[in-house]
Formats: structure tokens, sequence, C-alpha cells
């Protein structure tokens, strides 16, 4: 039976097209890379650096180094689905960008060969977090940097005329899909567990005001797995649906969640 969490197991799912055409959206989402870019050029990301991201999904991270390496720098991905790097090769083709097959808790990469390896809300999906954070050391050249960034569902706010049934789907939902919601807040000790040093963290808001389609196609997952898992009925979930497109109607339409991201030096 496939993990509950359907970005876990792309290949797994009914429909893994679809599962990466959602990472598609909220890649390109514009609130998303208004979040993430400050985070990336924090590491930071050099020109002529080499570097690896885990778990890379349809490239959209790799896409947005392109400019930050230059010429002289060389990217590579690698994630677990095919699905996804099927993708991946033909929105990256004629970038140079080299994708690979692999688990992330058993890269296949020698030592020592990047000065950056990244993953990019990639932790909150992984079985086993620590594993994949040691690899990352693992092929990080000495002095390199290991960076992650993760959801910190603990700290969703979503303006919506029902309080109470919102915070049954949102944090229902998530007890149910992830063995830590709140993964976010892991992060630094994560890195600090995997003998990393000068250990940065900091923290970025995904904020939304208006109901994009990445937010409705995100909120509408929400909804449905909170039927799937038994919180709500089929009513209470439209209901809540509808209760969030009539804020977005009159304007008032709030969402944030803060991302934590951690960099490490290897020693």
């Amino acid at each position: 039976m496939s993990h509950p969490d359907a970005f876990r197991e792309i290949d797994r799912t009914a429909d893994p097209a679809a599962i990466v055409a959602a990472l598609e959206t909220r890649g390109r989402d514009a609130a998303q890379r208004r979040m993430r870019m400050p985070f990336l050029r924090a590491v930071p990301i050099r020109r002529r650096d080499t570097v690896l991201e885990v778990g890379c999904g349809t490239g959209v991270i790799l896409r947005d180094l392109i400019p930050l390496v230059g010429r002289g720098g060389r990217l590579a991905g690698v994630d677990v689905s095919r699905t996804a790097l099927r993708a991946a090769r033909r929105y990256c083709r004629g970038t140079g960008i080299s994708l690979r097959h692999g688990d992330g808790a058993k890269l296949p990469f020698t030592d020592d060969g990047f000065d950056v390896t990244l993953a990019i809300t990639v932790m909150l999906h992984v079985a086993d977090p620590a594993a994949v954070v040691r690899e990352m050391a693992r092929v990080t050249r000495p002095g390199g940097r290991v960076a992650v960034q993760d959801q910190d569902f603990g700290t969703v706010a979503l303006a919506h005329p029902d309080g109470r049934l919102t915070d049954r789907i949102l944090r229902g939902v998530v007890e149910h899909l992830y063995e830590e919601p709140c993964s976010g807040r892991r992060l630094p000790a994560l890195l600090r567990e995997a003998g990393l040093d000068n250990i940065r963290w900091r923290a970025d808001v995904y904020q939304e005001r208006a109901l994009t389609p990445y937010m409705q196609a995100f909120l509408g997952r929400r909804a449905e797995n909170a039927v799937r898992f038994g919180l709500v009925d089929e009513r209470q979930a439209q209901a809540w649906l509808d209760g969030i497109e009539a804020y977005a109607r009159a304007g008032t339409f709030v969402f944030t969640v803060n991302y934590v991201g951690a960099i490490g030096i290897k020693r």
C-alpha cells in the first residue's frame, strides 16, 4: 500500500502526472519564488559553483540557479521519481543541467564532489531525513555548504469564517500525511547531527492574498484528504472551500506559512 503522502511515492500514485504537474505549478507560483529566492542567495550560491539538488522534482529550482552559477557552474539534480525526472528533462532541455535517478538516502555520487548540496521542501516527505542529510554532507566537499529548506505546518494561518473547521482540516490532514508536520524547525538540528559546522538558519514566509491556481489546488487537496481521512464529510469539505472562495471574492483572503531554511558547512 502506498504512503498517504502522494509526494513521497509519486510513481506509485494513481495519477503520477497530476502530482508532477502540481510540483511545477507550485514552483512557478510567483509568491513561492519570492519566498525561496532569498534563501538560495543566503546559502550562498556563487558563480562557478557545482551544485546538487536532492529531490529536484521537475527542476524548477535548478532552473532558478542557472543565472546564479553562471557559465562556469555545474548543476545536477537527483530524484527518486522517474515521472518527475521525465518532466525535468523536458523542462531543462538545452540548459546543461545533469539529471539522475536515485534515492536521497543513497546518492549515486562520489564523496566530496559538490560545492553546494540543496534539498528544498524534501525532508517533510522522506522516511529518514537524517540519512538524506548525511548523504548530502558526504557528497559535499570540505568547506562546502549543505542547505535545506522545508515548510513548517505548525505555522499555517488561513483566514476563514469557520476557524474551528479550518483547524480540524489543516491540522488533521498534516498529522495523517507526515511523520513530522513541523519539520521546518527541525532542520538546524538535522544539520548539527550530521556533523556540519557554522549552522545558520532563517525563516521566510510564504504569503498569499489571492486564491491563485497554486493556492486553489493546495487547499483543494487538503479538503479531499480531510474527507479521505474521515476528518469531515463531503458536505463540510465543500462548505470549507466555499468559505475560502467567499473570502477571495471579498478581497480578504489571507494564507501564510513559515519556511525554515538551515545552512551548514562541511568540516
